[in-house]
């Protein structure tokens, strides 16, 4: 009988496991797809590497920077800053803080006012102070309700200029929703991550993380194909009718599943997205790793990179993935959609936009879980004795609450069982 079996084998999972061997404990993950990574995935497709839908790893993230190899995952960069197309051009905006040579092209860059230029310093500040647990008890109004993100920056007196050319498309391309109703404990902490490391991507794509956190584990501590049909005390029962008995149970799967598998958790609304990749023959940024955003008011693309020109092995040789994102209503043939992005595209790109090749249109329905209230994730949750759950759900859309989620399940699990807790080993 193992200590732990752990349905999911996503980012929350994998770290509960990590978390659990690292002291002893024994346990399997039971994945009921074919590769480790949940939501975080990779697939080739003509030597390519295509992320489902544009993701980032935060290197500040605090259990990430516990679990993750960070040289061995090849880490690859962005700018920190973006480039953006406005009504009156395209403009750059750079971390004075990191980039002081840029602050004066910053400062002139048509996206706000000076004293906008002057707010992003002192919500930079803000959300930076403090210890990283402080950020989620931000954005609270004098009457102690958490006011959503747009909320956050009217009150601080951002104009309308600066919400719209570049406020809401760098961080609509975060949450997912141009509207900003994420909660401002996320913006606090998101922008708190992006000050204190880097967004990157390791080489090769997103879904080298889990497969890193994956390996210690050893072939025999992820069963693939190994769908779950009902969690009972003491065991989980398998679809072919196979029981795996445990003293503790942790499902550690989306709300859905989770709420198939445990009545007392309830489902969850999604964000969708679409990302459409294209192969071209060169980057159109010019091999620069930098974000590029649509401010300008118009059109379907929200964001554009280019992942082959941040991080090795995107890419084959001599040629370039360009990746854009997609909020909102677009046409539902994928060629139609393909046509008119490439129109918007042609007029910033020129008419070489015509000569990429598609290489995948993906319509991602649950992209990211619409979470009322927001946490770090160090809360664990025993649903029942022995049942617990963890994911994202339990703290912030993001593989930071996937991951310290899971970590805080496994340190309630070791101390239940007399093993301390946990500790990192890469």
């Amino acid at each position: 009988m193992h200590d732990v079996v752990i349905v999911g084998a996503g980012m929350a999972g994998l770290t509960c496991a990590r978390a659990l061997r690292a002291k002893g404990a024994s346990c399997v993950v039971l994945e009921a797809g074919d590769a480790v990574g949940g939501r975080v995935r990779t697939d080739a497709v003509g030597g390519f590497q295509l992320d489902r839908g544009f993701q980032v790893l935060l290197t500040a993230y605090p259990a990430a920077r516990r679990w993750l190899d960070y040289k061995a995952l090849g880490l690859g960069r962005f700018e920190p800053g973006a480039l953006v197309a406005t009504p009156d051009g395209e403009a750059r905006l750079s971390d004075p803080f990191r980039r002081p040579a840029r602050w004066l092209e910053t400062w002139r860059a048509p996206v706000g006012t000076a004293g906008d230029k002057l707010r992003i310093a002192a919500l930079r500040f803000a959300a930076t102070a403090g210890e990283d647990e402080a950020a989620w008890a931000k954005g609270v109004s004098a009457e102690g309700a958490m006011r959503t993100t747009a909320e956050e920056l009217v009150a601080r007196g951002f104009s309308p200029k600066m919400l719209e050319r570049f406020l809401r498309p760098w961080l609509g391309g975060i949450f997912l929703e141009r509207d900003l109703k994420t909660p401002a404990a996320m913006l606090f902490f998101v922008y708190r991550m992006f000050a204190r490391g880097y967004a990157a991507l390791p080489a090769g794509g997103m879904q080298r993380i889990p497969e890193q956190l994956a390996a210690p584990l050893g072939p025999d501590g992820v069963v693939l194909r190994a769908r779950v049909a009902r969690t009972e005390p003491g065991a989980v029962e398998l679809l072919d009718g196979r029981r795996v008995p445990a003293r503790h149970i942790v499902v550690a799967t989306e709300r859905e599943e989770a709420t198939r598998l445990i009545d007392e958790i309830g489902g969850a609304a999604w964000r969708s997205v679409i990302n459409v990749q294209w192969a071209a023959s060169r980057s159109p940024l010019g091999g620069e790793p930098v974000l590029w955003l649509n401010g300008r008011g118009r059109g379907l693309i929200n964001n554009l990179v280019v992942p082959s020109d941040v991080a090795t092995g995107y890419a084959p040789a001599g040629q370039a993935l360009v990746s854009a994102t997609v909020l909102g209503e677009a046409p539902e043939d994928d060629g139609e959609l393909t046509r008119a992005l490439g129109l918007e595209l042609a007029e910033r790109f020129g008419e070489e936009v015509w000569t990429w090749r598609p290489l995948a249109v993906r319509r991602i329905r649950r992209a990211l879980p619409v979470l009322p209230a927001l946490g770090t994730g160090r809360v664990p949750r025993e649903v029942r004795t022995g049942l617990w759950v963890c994911g994202d759900h339990r703290a912030s859309a993001s593989i930071e609450g996937a991951m310290a989620s899971g970590e805080a399940v496994a340190e309630a699990i070791l101390a239940r069982i007399g093993l301390g807790t946990a500790s990192v080993a890469r």
